[in-house]
């Protein structure tokens, strides 16, 4: 199952196709407990259909109503909902914080225009990091990679960098840069029964999934449908995928033929999460193996092992649980990583 949720503009871009008017609705920004990250879109067709969120549910009603305007009108809209619990609670915002809501037509007199969408998708089918960046007070809206040598440029590429949507302020005009980053990437190796259950979780949570594993009984499309399977040697298919900070791997196999050329590809380098499997002793004995050939203890410590939070997981199932929790919580506090 696709994850929607981060599909919003090739979703618009299809209904656009299929001749439906379409507004994208986009959260700017949020104060307190709000339900949804800044960055956060939902699409609305001209028939009131729709696809993400802007707030789990709370003021979509409100956001849908503002959405069939600005088709009507061509002008896009900033709301703002919440301020206080009461007021929150109000229009549906039950669980308090303020949302920034920006409101966009695709075309209209001030909309999206339906080539920069275009644009906007070739990019993200194409895996490139870009920004969505519109001046919230003229509309006015560029794309950008960060590369240009402006204030702008380095808002962008730090927004890049940290993959957080935002507003920005410069020369006393309001500037928000959405970020489409490529998708977070994880390799898996060792195609055993515990990497069945991450594959599909992990696609579920947004990430592009490659299990790693030359034995090709172990990783066939039989048992791992719908995923990436690479038979190369471990560290010869990690070095052809270039593995870099949104890049967590895992490896699985209990086997240090298999997984020592892995772990080492990816101690070289800066992938967010390294996990694994083994016992304690296992693991022990993995360090010995790595200080002999040289890493040091900084390197070493870069490696959650055993691998997964300690939750108490005993079935294959519940590992892989246990494994997307600490990768959640390397990628999403990066003051959690060991060896930082």
């Amino acid at each position: 199952m696709p994850d929607t949720a981060d599909q919003i503009p090739e979703i618009a871009q299809t209904w656009l196709r299929e001749g439906r008017r379409v507004a994208i609705a986009t959260v700017v920004e949020t104060w307190g407990s709000a339900p949804r990250p800044v960055g956060s879109q939902l699409v609305i067709s001209d028939a009131a259909a729709m696809m993400g969120s802007v707030s789990g549910g709370c003021v979509e009603g409100a956001v849908v109503e503002e959405a069939l305007a600005a088709l009507e009108d061509g002008v896009p809209r900033l709301l703002t909902y919440g301020v206080s619990d009461d007021d929150a609670f109000a229009v549906g915002l039950a669980c308090g914080g303020t949302i920034r809501v920006l409101v966009e037509p695709v075309e209209g007199a001030d909309g999206i225009d339906a080539g920069y969408l275009d644009r906007l998708v070739e990019a993200r089918a194409a895996k490139r990091a870009v920004t969505s960046v519109i001046c919230l007070s003229d509309w006015s809206r560029l794309m950008m990679d960060g590369s240009a040598g402006t204030p702008l440029g380095e808002a962008v590429r730090a927004a890049i960098a940290s993959d957080r949507s935002g507003v920005v302020e410069l020369d006393g005009e309001e500037w928000f840069i959405g970020v489409h980053n490529p998708p977070l990437r994880l390799m898996i190796v060792g195609g055993v029964h515990i990497a069945q259950t991450l594959a599909v979780m992990a696609r579920l949570a947004g990430y592009d999934v490659a299990v790693i594993d030359p034995r090709e009984a172990f990783a066939s499309a039989e048992r791992f449908p719908d995923t990436a399977l690479l038979h190369d040697w471990p560290d010869v298919a990690l070095e052809a995928a270039a593995p870099d900070a949104r890049t967590a791997v895992v490896t699985l196999t209990h086997d240090p033929k298999l997984d020592d050329p892995a772990i080492r590809a990816a101690l070289g380098s800066r992938v967010f999460y390294l996990g694994c499997l083994g016992s304690t002793r296992t693991h022990a004995k993995r360090v010995a193996r790595l200080e002999e050939a040289g890493y040091d203890a900084q390197a070493v410590a870069r490696i959650d092992a055993p691998v997964g939070a300690d939750i108490g997981a005993k079935s294959p199932a519940e590992i892989a649980v246990s494994i997307m929790a600490e990768m959640t919580e390397r990628l999403r506090r990066p003051d959690t990583r060991p060896g930082g």
